[in-house]
């Protein structure tokens, strides 16, 4: 059996807190409580005198990579809605084989 899971390619991540939007309304989630978050890091000054900053989307404890959607042939409500791209939904394996050909800002996320 596959173990399914979500790449966040942070690389890409603009920070438009859609993902956590999409999955508080998937999941019906009171404010102030999220499925996944989005943590922001930064401004700060590189060496060179321009400035850099991150946005780094986390799923938490409640995460259940929105299980009825995806029993339903679906895929989670963050992936789905995330307008950069940066958030992929798909099994272990596939997701690895992805990760191999992106750059080191990615990570998997499995419940």
């Amino acid at each position: 059996m596959a173990t399914y899971g979500l790449m966040i390619d942070n690389e890409y991540c603009t920070g438009c807190h859609t993902c956590e939007i999409a999955c508080r309304n998937e999941l019906g989630l009171p404010m102030g409580q999220w499925g996944i978050k989005l943590l922001e890091m930064g401004p700060w000054r590189k060496p060179d005198g321009t400035w850099e900053g991150k946005y780094v989307p986390v799923p938490t404890t409640s995460c259940n990579l929105c299980e009825e959607r995806v029993a339903q042939g679906g895929v989670p409500s963050c992936a789905l809605h995330c307008l950069a791209d940066a958030i992929e939904y798909g099994t272990l394996e596939e997701l690895a084989r992805k990760m191999a050909d992106r750059g080191e800002q990615c990570s998997i996320f499995l419940p």
